[in-house]
């Protein structure tokens, strides 16, 4: 087993079969070492449990398992991408994590430490990210919470 398998096992996460995407676009894209993937939302055995707006209707705590659960997500398509070997990770580069809330609301920072906490957890310093963490309107299917990535990777052989 890899290493990083074994570090979601103790962890007790299962990553899930990746989404297939609903219209033109593709789950994650490479260009060179780098894998771009598409933004992920918390969906969980085909349901949507984090819908609203973060603040609103939702806790932070809510939001911070919204944004865990999309993290997952990125790791289910990277795991896709990689042929079932996470351990050819080299690092998370970045995370783009949009909170749907109002106007007025501030804490998008502590809501993506959902999804920043999870990839410190599984991959350690290789998981230390760029970031951004922005307030949305909106989000599609009027979920919590969408995150994408960029991730560095050694050449699968």
């Amino acid at each position: 087993m890899s290493i990083v398998a074994e570090r979601l096992k103790e962890l007790g996460i299962e990553l899930p079969t990746p989404v297939q995407p609903l219209a033109n676009y593709v789950p994650y894209r490479w260009s060179g070492s780098l894998l771009f993937i598409s933004g992920q939302v918390p969906l969980q055995n085909g349901a949507l449990p984090y819908l609203g707006k973060v603040g609103v209707d939702l806790s932070i705590e809510q939001g911070q398992a919204a944004a865990r659960l999309c993290a997952i997500n990125i790791l289910a398509q990277v795991n896709a991408a990689l042929n079932g070997n996470l351990d050819h990770v080299n690092a998370c580069l970045k995370l783009g994590g949009f909170v749907n809330c109002a106007p007025d609301f501030s804490d998008q920072p502590t809501v993506i430490n959902g999804a920043s906490d999870l990839m410190v957890d599984v991959f350690g310093d290789k998981g230390r990210h760029a970031r951004a963490a922005v307030g949305s309107n909106a989000l599609p299917r009027n979920v919590a919470v969408e995150v994408d990535a960029i991730f560095d990777c050694r050449p699968l052989k």
